[in-house]
């Protein structure tokens, strides 16, 4: 399992603390500071089953101070701008092999460690 996580976000050191109490085992991807690559967001879109924009957080500051217009983009510029701005991922997200969730709420991620 791979767990999507933000050490600044209070869910998702919920989150965190939830799996590591589980005592599964996971990695950890600090997709702040890692490199994403498009195939690692479409893989996520597919295991989560979302539109590209149901991945992004709609609140975040990034959104008003690049312009950027949701409603307008592909598919494609979205991946594309996730890429380039990683903050706007909703978070965290736990991927096992064959399905992914969104921990909000973190006790989410419960339904993929049973």
């Amino acid at each position: 399992m791979i767990y999507y996580h933000n050490p600044r976000c209070s869910k998702s050191r919920e989150g965190l603390k939830l799996l590591e109490s589980s005592k599964k085992q996971f990695k950890v991807k600090l997709y702040l500071s890692e490199e994403l690559l498009y195939s690692e967001i479409e893989d996520l879109l597919d295991k989560l089953q979302i539109d590209p924009k149901e991945l992004i957080r709609k609140k975040e500051k990034i959104i008003e101070e690049k312009g950027i217009d949701l409603k307008n983009m592909t598919k494609k510029e979205i991946i594309l701008t996730i890429l380039k701005y990683p903050i706007l991922i909703e978070r965290p997200i736990l991927v096992s092999k064959d399905k992914a969730v969104i921990g909000r709420p973190p006790e989410i991620i419960n339904s993929i460690l049973k």
